[in-house]
């Protein structure tokens, strides 16, 4: 439970962090809320020789409702996300998933920039960002790019980021008074989604349906929807929940039980829409 030797630096500036970024190269990690990488640390699944402290840049903490989008700032914490009138209003199905996640101190400090780039299969708040079709703001030494939430996750803990790139930025289409559902089903309680399925209706009819621990990054379930989208009975449409998923089978569950959850619960989903 002792983590490597490494050196730490404090980021007083987003110009300052992408720069250590770049000096440091894949010997950098970015510091956020902690609450991924330090318990990796300390596990030794996650050796940096620098870390880069961004945690209080209070510029990257902002929730904002411009031109049909909410604009979320990287560093935003779960906790401001569960309680956000903004989000409360035009992204609610955000909201639902942060109110999920751990535990009071753990909401408290960890940000929705950390748990995206971490990209865990099972992270909560990346079901509803691609159930929400999000799309993700990245900052680095070629400028600013806009990257789509599906094309975003690309495997286990890794990402589309490129090296010396930071996530600045969550923008997400407003969905005020839409129907949206987020269910989970963890071992314990506060613990992470052995399978999670987040859905939100969307506008002009159809459901955007996204599930966490059904494969190597959290996908779409583009089966569902689509039946759903030609009219196939909701009690029906349920049994494509698995199409295209790859679940894995460990301790933590095995893969056939992954699949008999994902049915109940995007049909649980479904039940609340």
């Amino acid at each position: 439970m002792i983590p490597a030797g490494f050196s730490y630096v404090r980021a007083g500036s987003l110009e300052e962090a992408l720069g250590e970024l770049s000096r440091h190269g894949d010997a950098a990690r970015v510091l956020a809320g902690g609450h991924s990488l330090l318990p990796a640390m300390k596990l030794r699944r996650a050796e940096p020789g620098v870390l880069v402290d961004i945690g209080r840049l209070r510029a990257l903490s902002y929730v904002r409702a411009e031109g049909g989008q909410v604009a979320v700032g990287a560093l935003t914490t779960h906790r401001t996300l569960e309680r956000d009138p903004v989000v409360a209003e035009q992204v609610p199905l955000l909201a639902a998933a942060a109110a999920r996640i751990g535990d009071p101190q753990v909401r408290n400090r960890g940000t929705i920039g950390g748990s995206l780039a971490n990209a865990d299969p099972a992270a909560d708040l990346a079901g509803a960002v691609l159930a929400l079709d999000g799309v993700l703001v990245a900052r680095g030494p070629a400028g600013v790019r806009e990257i789509p939430g599906r094309e975003f996750f690309t495997g286990p803990y890794r990402t589309a980021l490129a090296p010396g790139e930071l996530l600045t930025e969550i923008r997400l289409p407003a969905a005020p008074g839409r129907s949206y559902a987020f269910e989970k089903f963890s071992r314990r309680a506060l613990d992470w989604a052995v399978v999670g399925v987040a859905a939100q209706a969307r506008p002009g009819g159809g459901v955007a349906i996204a599930l966490l621990g059904m494969g190597p990054a959290p996908l779409r379930a583009t089966g569902v929807e689509e039946a759903l989208a030609a009219g196939v009975p909701a009690a029906e449409a349920v049994r494509l929940a698995t199409r295209g998923s790859e679940p894995p089978d460990n301790a933590v569950a095995s893969a056939s039980y992954r699949a008999h959850l994902a049915e109940v619960l995007v049909g649980r989903a479904l039940a609340a829409l």
